[in-house]
């Protein structure tokens, strides 16, 4: 079969599913009159264009001339939608050349112009590599910094077992030193049943405790004590972002996430969503909200399929709270769960799907870093082309244990046109931002 067959299939495939989010809470209502969208045109099917706006959101387009290409910068005009949320355009012009500007009041507003310019600066290898979070895979590390470029690593309990704090830092700054931009080092350091550096008394004294056990100890004032100390921590060993906390609302013992949870409903959650998030600013270490859209009482995404069959309604109500309280406090960070929601999206993984983020983009007015949820889990196991669908559906960073495959599916993607380079150009913007915003990147480098 030709290639350009081929990817005519996986253009079809890739684009299935994805359906426009009504965003009333910026302002822009969708009946009457004609109203203005500007966007980015990141994917075309045979019946409908897919447009990313400036705060990442993205439409489905009907009724229109194929006249654009992948990568156009657009002005639609449009009147009312049609019976199936889509909007229905009525005129349209290309704008100028040149990327999508990014909202000018997002959370890393002040960095976007720095970060444009050396994203403009960087090649199309550069720029993926910064989109990847790498398993940590140790001495081969050094190697792939240097090759892939990669955005960051993320470590795990293995990869600190007998070390001692100088053979840490020792390990991070070798990599730091040969990587061209400054890499997120990454770890979950949850507490309780999910630690990394604290699994090594070498390095803390004793395990950082579960959020439940913290807060049935010393309610917020110790779960604010011991973000703290663990920020602290772990910049002084060169961690700078840490995967937790975990926001999703368990109350049942037998949940899977109810271990890794704070235990309590959603007001309890959702306080400390705001306290670990507030608690943590200025120490060096960025913290991550996990797992959207909620957990809930499903099964383990690490070992298989996982599909959640909550109403949209109880998922709005239970789960998504503790987010957005995470969010409206200055969370820089949201990761995504591999979660089959159906009442938001049957048909893909949250993590590739563009309802998902457009709920947290639209719905929750997130204008942070949106990061996979590692995928090499097996519930993805088959689903094809999953790293082109990750920066399809919105995500701005994928962590990767498979990360040269991550790797080389972009670029393929890219140079079959599946993916435009001003997408990875945005998205590449947004991540340098964060970086310059951590204090990671200066003027320099």
């Amino acid at each position: 079969m030709k290639k350009g067959i081929v990817f005519g299939i996986i253009f079809i495939f890739l684009i299935a599913g994805m359906v426009i989010y009504i965003d009333n809470r910026n302002g822009v209502f969708y009946e009457g009159g004609v109203n203005g969208l500007e966007g980015m045109v990141i994917s075309i099917s045979d019946d409908n264009i897919f447009v990313m706006d400036k705060n990442d959101i993205i439409y489905k387009i009907i009724d229109i001339d194929k006249e654009v290409k992948i990568g156009d910068m657009v002005m639609f005009e449009y009147s009312g939608i049609s019976d199936d949320n889509l909007l229905r355009v009525v005129d349209y012009s290309l704008l100028n050349e040149g990327m999508l500007e990014l909202d000018s009041e997002d959370i890393f507003s002040l960095y976007y112009k720095m970060a444009g310019i050396k994203t403009k600066e960087m090649t199309l290898d550069e720029k993926i590599g910064q989109l990847l979070i790498g398993r940590y895979n140790g001495d081969n590390a050094i190697n792939d910094t240097i090759k892939y470029g990669l955005g960051g690593f993320v470590f795990y309990e293995d990869d600190f077992i007998g070390k001692t704090k100088k053979d840490v830092i020792d390990m991070i700054d070798t990599l730091q030193n040969k990587s061209k931009i400054p890499l997120l080092t990454a770890v979950d350091e949850e507490g309780g049943s999910v630690v990394r550096i604290s699994s090594n008394p070498n390095l803390v004294s004793e395990r950082f405790k579960s959020p439940r056990e913290l807060y049935l100890s010393g309610g917020m004032d110790l779960v604010k004590n011991d973000t703290i100390n663990k920020s602290k921590i772990l910049f002084d060993l060169g961690i700078n972002l840490n995967l937790a906390p975990v926001v999703d609302v368990s109350t049942d013992i037998n949940d899977y996430i109810y271990k890794r949870s704070i235990g309590e409903g959603t007001n309890i959650t959702s306080l400390y969503a705001k306290t670990v998030i507030n608690a943590s600013k200025g120490l060096g270490v960025s913290y991550t909200l996990k797992h959207f859209p909620g957990y809930g009482n499903n099964d383990d995404t690490h070992k298989g399929i996982v599909i959640d069959n909550r109403s949209y309604d109880d998922i709005m109500e239970y789960d998504i709270p503790p987010f957005e309280e995470g969010i409206n406090n200055g969370a820089e960070a949201v990761l995504i769960s591999h979660n089959i929601v159906k009442s938001i999206d049957p048909d893909n993984p949250a993590s590739l799907s563009n309802d998902v983020h457009n709920l947290l983009r639209g719905g929750l007015g997130f204008s942070g870093i949106a990061i996979t949820d590692d995928l090499s889990m097996k519930a993805l196991d088959n689903i094809e082309y999953i790293n082109t669908k990750a920066i399809l559906s919105g995500n701005n960073l994928i962590i990767s244990t498979d990360y040269v495959d991550s790797f080389n599916e972009i670029k393929n993607s890219v140079m079959n046109g599946v993916i435009s380079e001003e997408l990875i150009d945005r998205t590449v913007t947004r991540v340098l931002a964060w970086k310059y915003y951590k204090g990671l990147m200066k003027d320099g480098k």
